[in-house]
């Protein structure tokens, strides 16, 4: 059979990016909603407010190569699976509750705001395929001769039973207005997605759009469909004058937001953006549009220098590490990326300098490390890794503070293949003691481990570690001098 529908349950009152994502997929669960807002306010920016260091995986995938990491084209994959599977483990307590469910897929929003940063969601219907209509409404696509067992009695509630089946059934004979609608709620009734947008298109083809809209407005499963329908059709200017009927403002600048899409030309696209800020958003909405426009207006400038740069062989980062790709229309955790990588030591007055990127567009200090860290350490620059942690107090004293934790940044240096000795440094930096110790075995920091066995007084320890250092090496010799230091009282 065919997908399954939606219970028939409203959608809440409008609001700006909630009301969209809700619009786009007409999911049954108001808290579902709630969740995927916050989801998507955090990912504008690509900057997510973090709490927990267990986040920070996300926040650091980022790399320069041929295929650009956090790209609009990488993020459809990455940003789409994970919300899928997401949203699959929050709806499966709904799923218990009913038998049937909608054709529409359970995924987030195909476009949100955050979509500028992060990059597009692209929700693929796959009963609008190359033979989607077939799947939808089979009976508008065979000819009478090929009907089995047709009759033209059938009730709406028949007719409706029949198409869940996969039969073939005409809906022509819904002539009347009332025919029509009585059509519809039983459809919605039988809570199944194909019927239901079958049913819509048959309406949508033999109704008059100030009439199929009235009625719609009252129907708000079925309004759901049309609109999910229309968006992943293409059909826009119906989908405009919809949202126009609905007096759905806040939408309707979205959905002529998301034209950006559309265009390739990169002076075309920034002069649309601007064009843009002007359109009915909310307060919150403006500033997202406004933070899009100026990253694309930076990322033209500082593309543009480069490539000047890099074609004069004036400049020996581009030399030693040519660009594989363009820096036009990535994300903003990439374009911060890009800038820690090429530009680290600019004056914070230049355009493409990583601190004037943090200020403008007030990238957390959580982020900013994360990305500044993981840009020098693959360039192996370990005197910018030090600086990016050592403070200085009033005193003139300095000290190591990492944001992240010095766990994560000991994880992040070691995949960039940093020396045990810049390892060992970092990894003495780690509060609790058993992740200390955990971490100093897995890289080989032996001397990290023999000095936290003495500071412990654990005698047994230290004898046990003693196997896994080379014979006869420096730290066998350090072990030996700590076990016959009789000044030392052991725990054990």
């Amino acid at each position: 059979g065919g997908h399954r529908g939606l219970p028939s349950r409203p959608p809440r009152s409008r609001g700006s990016i909630s009301n969209l994502i809700r619009t786009v997929v007409p999911s049954p669960c108001t808290t579902l909603h709630l969740l995927l807002l916050k989801e998507s306010k955090r990912a504008v920016n690509s900057l997510r407010d973090i709490v927990d260091d267990d986040d920070d995986d996300d926040l650091e995938r980022v790399s320069w190569s041929g295929e650009p990491v956090g790209s609009i084209s990488w993020s459809i994959k990455e940003t789409a699976s994970s919300s899928t599977s997401s949203l699959e483990g929050r709806d499966s307590g709904l799923q218990k509750g009913s038998s049937s469910y909608a054709a529409l897929p359970k995924q987030v929003s195909s476009y949100s705001l955050s979509s500028l940063f992060k990059g597009e969601l692209c929700l693929s219907l796959s009963a609008l395929s190359d033979t989607g209509v077939k799947n939808y409404a089979p009976e508008l696509r065979r000819p009478k001769a090929e009907y089995k067992d047709y009759s033209s009695d059938w009730s709406p509630k028949d007719t409706v039973r029949r198409m869940q089946r996969g039969k073939v059934c005409s809906l022509e004979r819904f002539r009347s207005l009332q025919d029509k609608l009585v059509l519809l709620d039983e459809a919605v009734a039988g809570h199944d997605g194909n019927v239901i947008t079958a049913v819509l298109i048959f309406l949508k083809r033999t109704l008059r759009r100030e009439i199929l809209f009235r009625e719609l407005e009252v129907r708000q499963v079925a309004l759901c469909h049309l609109i999910h329908f229309l968006k992943e059709a293409g059909e826009q200017k119906l989908l405009l004058d919809l949202l126009r009927f609905l007096d759905r403002t806040e939408e309707v600048a979205l959905s002529q937001y998301r034209e950006h899409l559309n265009i390739q030309d990169v002076e075309k696209r920034r002069e649309f953006l601007k064009g843009c800020i002007g359109l009915p958003f909310s307060a919150e909405d403006t500033s997202h549009i406004q933070d899009h426009y100026t990253l694309l207006e930076r990322q033209i400038i500082i593309e543009a220098n480069d490539r000047h740069l890099e074609t004069a062989g004036q400049s020996e980062v581009f030399r030693k590490y040519p660009r594989k790709a363009s820096i036009l229309n990535m994300p903003l955790v990439t374009t911060l990326f890009y800038s820690c990588f090429y530009h680290y030591t600019e004056a914070e007055g230049t355009f493409s300098s990583p601190t004037n990127l943090k200020k403008t567009f007030k990238i957390p200090d959580k982020q900013y490390v994360l990305t500044a860290l993981a840009a020098r350490a693959k360039l192996r620059a370990w005197d910018d890794v030090d600086a990016l942690f050592t403070t200085k107090n009033w005193l003139g004293y300095t000290k190591k503070k990492a944001p992240i934790g010095f766990h994560r940044v000991v994880e992040i240096l070691q995949r960039n293949n940093a020396p045990v000795q810049v390892l060992q440094e970092y990894v003495r930096l780690v509060e609790d003691v058993e992740t200390r110790l955990n971490l100093a075995t897995k890289y080989k920091c032996h001397d990290v481990v023999i000095e936290t066995y003495k500071d412990l007084k654990d005698r047994i320890q230290l004898t046990a570690y003693k196997c896994k250092v080379e014979r006869g090496s420096a730290e066998e010799e350090k072990i030996n001098s700590i076990l016959n230091n009789m000044q030392i009282r052991w725990k054990n």
